[in-house]
C-alpha cells in the first residue's frame, strides 16, 4: 500500500517514512504541495498544512476535487476550528503535532478499515428511493446524478443506508465510522452530515431524531 507523505520538515519527515516502511508501506515522500500533486496514484495522504509553497488546506481541497483517496491532516494546528476547516474540505482525519507513531499507527489503520472493506458487503448496491449506492464501486447516485462524495463521506451514507428508515445511534456513528478515541469525533459527525444534505440536494435525505441519532429515507 502506498502513502503519500507531504511534509517539509526533514527532521519529521525522516523518522517517519522509515517507521511507515517498517510497517510495510510504501513511501513517497513530498516537501512541497507541487511534488505531491505530481506524485501520483496513492492509496493514502498524510498531509502537513505548513508548506512552503501552498497552503495545506488548499491542497487538501485541490486534491479532494479529483480524487477520494484518504487523507489524514497532520499540523500544529489544534484549535477546534481548524479541525472543523480541515473536515469540511475533505479530510478524514486530523492528528496534532506532538503525536505519537503508534496513536498516527492506529489512525491510519481506523481510515483504512473505514475506506475499504464495507465494499464487500452482502448487497453491493442499496438502492433508496432515487438513491443508489455501489459499494463495491465506492459510487453513489442520486436520480442519476452521480454525487462526489469524500471517503468519510461514503461510509457514513453506507451505514445509513444499510439501515435505510431504521435509525442509527451516534454512538454507533462513532463507532463504526469514527475512531471513537478522538473526542471531536460527535462534531465531526455533524460537519459531515451537513455536506451529505447538501451534496444530496435535499436536507430531508438525512432526519435527526435528537438525542437518539439519524435516519436515512427518501424525501416525500
Amino acid at each position: 500500500m502506498k502513502v503519500l507523505l507531504v511534509e517539509d520538515e526533514a527532521i519529521i519527515a525522516a523518522p517517519l517514512v522509515e517507521g511507515l516502511e517498517h510497517e510495510g508501506f510504501e513511501v513517497v515522500h513530498a516537501s512541497t504541495g507541487a511534488d505531491a500533486l505530481a506524485a501520483g496514484d496513492v492509496d493514502l495522504v498524510l498531509l502537513d498544512l505548513r508548506l512552503p509553497d501552498v497552503d495545506g488546506y488548499e491542497l487538501c481541497r485541490t486534491i479532494r476535487r479529483d480524487s477520494d483517496v484518504p487523507i489524514i491532516m497532520i499540523t500544529s494546528r489544534g484549535e477546534e476550528v481548524d479541525r472543523v476547516i480541515g473536515l469540511e474540505l475533505g479530510a478524514d482525519d486530523y492528528v496534532v503535532k506532538p503525536f505519537g507513531f503508534r496513536e498516527l499507527m492506529a489512525r491510519i489503520r481506523a481510515v483504512l478499515r473505514r475506506t475499504q472493506p464495507r465494499a464487500e458487503a452482502a448487497e453491493p448496491v442499496v438502492v433508496v428511493g432515487p438513491l443508489e449506492l455501489d459499494q463495491r464501486a465506492r459510487r453513489v447516485t442520486v436520480g442519476g446524478r452521480e454525487v462526489s462524495l469524500t471517503c468519510k463521506e461514503f461510509d457514513l451514507l453506507t451505514l445509513l443506508a444499510n439501515e435505510a428508515g431504521a435509525v442509527v445511534t451516534r454512538r454507533r456513528v462513532l463507532e463504526e465510522v469514527w475512531d471513537t478515541q478522538w473526542g471531536g469525533g460527535a462534531r465531526a459527525i455533524d460537519v459531515h452530515l451537513a455536506a451529505l444534505r447538501r451534496k444530496l440536494g435535499d436536507r430531508r435525505w438525512i432526519e435527526t431524531v435528537r438525542g437518539v441519532g439519524f435516519r436515512l429515507q427518501a424525501p416525500a
